[in-house]
């Protein structure tokens, strides 16, 4: 019998049902309880001495009853963390395939210049006096964002994508009621194919949205803006190159026509490591664009923890750009902490948040810059170009390209044309994906795809990474077409956890663990 590699089956590699166990655990694959269900809420795994007498001064705040929280020794804490931890899957551990997500290698030497200790402990309420080289490093990063963008302003305070995307809509907006158009212009245009996080802003701040439709090679035509162009246009939000992977051949005709009309073009950067080094958005005529710095510089990604989405502003938007930001007079750098501080001439919209950004990204990002120049940053961008087009080509003969025409920048599309017939869906694609120890591309996305499977695999895998990939997909492809349906509509059948059913997980979450009723003694 041979397996999957094309190999005689050994003696106990029969599948994983055929040998259950009686913990549950397959060798180094441990099943992990919930931490509730490990720890007991009357134990403790630390001895603390009783208190000596003391007033509260928490008053009506005190505490009424328990906590509720189970108590662990040292190591069951320990071991329950590093087997949670055992369960995910990042960068470092394979190629992340997720589309539109630029999951690239983050290098460790960021990492250690991140933990120098001038960089790590430095505190934003320090006297700015003891900390004239964090705002060098700002500075230093403002040049190469402005220089790689083409754009004479940047603000550096954003926390993410979505968060710079507010502040160039901010932006936008102070812009047009300055001129006196606040209560006219307060429509914004969005293509069809654009991230969900575009509409969504625009609407946060109070603009209304119109839909761009795309074109049937994925692109926005000039002609279907301009149609939709008049005297309540506040801007366009257009990612370039968009999400279904292609660069928008009409982008300077487009800003021309958002130009002429008084409006603005914001561009989602999102997309920004295909182009580094390779074209300027301030030469293509845009006005404001946030830079996710976890995907185009290689700072962390995800996690929900501190990040960095810097937005550059060009000339007609630099002076609404908000506190704080540095401000360079007679050679030296002075911090603008507030409007009433701002030079003549700026007008600072307001504050994103409390303080100046995260010191730790702006590192990580400017060593990825340093370590790698001018010429590194475009060959990052042609290398991650060059990877989704070979995937592309690996994958062309099975696998239905929606928007054949163009060539793929930093990502490539297929839509689900080449399963009809299999009883095979895109979902289950991405689940047999995890049993081939995968993380799933972005699926279901661009809308304007059906059964969208977006495949971005940056610059950072090798040839031999990609081939394995490709020959991957190449074998799951053809079983898909060779009627294998229970090795996909079952899947994964390797992961610690079966497919759960999605659709009642949203509607109905579980989103606080409940001890579970008392088992009844069976009847003597």
């Amino acid at each position: 019998m041979l397996n999957r590699q094309g190999r005689p089956t050994q003696a106990g590699e029969a599948s994983h049902e055929e040998h259950l166990t009686f913990t549950g655990n397959k060798a180094l694959q441990q099943i992990e309880p919930l931490i509730f269900e490990i720890g007991h809420r009357e134990a403790t795994g630390v001895d603390i001495d009783k208190p000596a007498p003391f007033k509260s001064r928490l008053g009506k705040h005190a505490r009424q009853g328990e906590i509720g929280l189970p108590g662990l020794s040292e190591p069951e804490t320990m071991r329950h963390y590093v087997r949670l931890s055992q369960k995910n899957y990042g960068i470092d551990t394979g190629l992340f395939p997720l589309g539109s997500c630029t999951m690239k290698h983050n290098a460790r030497l960021n990492e250690k210049v991140a933990r120098l200790p001038g960089f790590s402990d430095v505190h934003p309420l320090q006297p700015i006096s003891t900390v004239p080289g964090a705002l060098d490093l700002m500075l230093e990063l403002a040049r190469y964002l402005m220089t790689l963008t083409g754009m004479p302003a940047v603000a550096l305070s954003p926390k993410a994508g979505a968060h710079g995307e507010a502040c160039g809509m901010m932006a936008i907006k102070a812009a047009i009621a300055a001129k006196g158009e606040g209560a006219t212009r307060n429509v914004v245009l969005v293509p069809e194919s654009a991230h969900g996080t575009n509409p969504a802003t625009a609407a946060l701040i109070g603009f209304s949205v119109k839909a761009v439709p795309a074109r049937p090679d994925g692109t926005v035509a000039v002609e279907d803006v301009k149609a939709l162009l008049g005297p309540d246009i506040a801007a366009i939000m257009l990612t370039n190159p968009n999400t279904c992977g292609i660069f928008e051949p009409q982008i300077v005709e487009i800003a021309a026509a958002m130009h002429e009309a008084g409006a603005y073009f914001y561009c989602d950067g999102a997309n920004f490591n295909a182009i580094v080094g390779k074209a300027r958005p301030g030469d293509l005529g845009v006005d404001a664009m946030h830079i996710n710095l976890h995907k185009t510089f290689s700072t962390p990604h995800g996690g929900g923890g501190p990040g960095a989405g810097p937005v550059v502003l060009s000339e007609r938007l630099a002076p609404f750009a908000p506190v704080p930001f540095i401000h360079v007079e007679n050679g030296k750098p002075h911090l603008i902490e507030s409007r009433g501080e701002a030079p003549a001439g700026n007008h600072p919209f307001g504050r994103m948040t409390a303080f100046h950004g995260q010191m730790g990204m702006y590192v990580r990002a400017l060593a990825y810059m340093l370590s790698h120049g001018s010429d590194g940053m475009r060959q990052a961008s042609e290398d991650a170009v060059l990877n989704a087009n070979y995937i592309r080509a690996g994958l062309a003969d099975l696998m239905s390209l929606p928007f054949p025409d163009h060539p793929s920048m930093h990502e490539v599309l297929f839509d689900d044309e080449w399963l009809k017939g299999t009883g095979v869906s895109t979902l289950d694609f991405a689940k047999a994906m995890i049993d081939e120890g995968y993380h799933p591309m972005t699926v279901y996305f661009p809308l304007v795809v059906h059964g969208a499977m977006l495949i971005e695999p940056t610059e950072s895998e090798s040839k031999a990474a990609l081939d394995l990939f490709i020959a991957t997909l190449r074998d799951l492809a053809i079983a898909a077409k060779g009627n294998d349906k229970e090795r996909f509509t079952s899947a994964p059948h390797h992961a610690p956890i079966r497919r759960l059913d999605e659709t009642r997980a949203a509607r109905s979450p579980v989103l606080k663990w409940t001890e579970p009723a008392p088992v009844k003694a069976a009847a003597e």
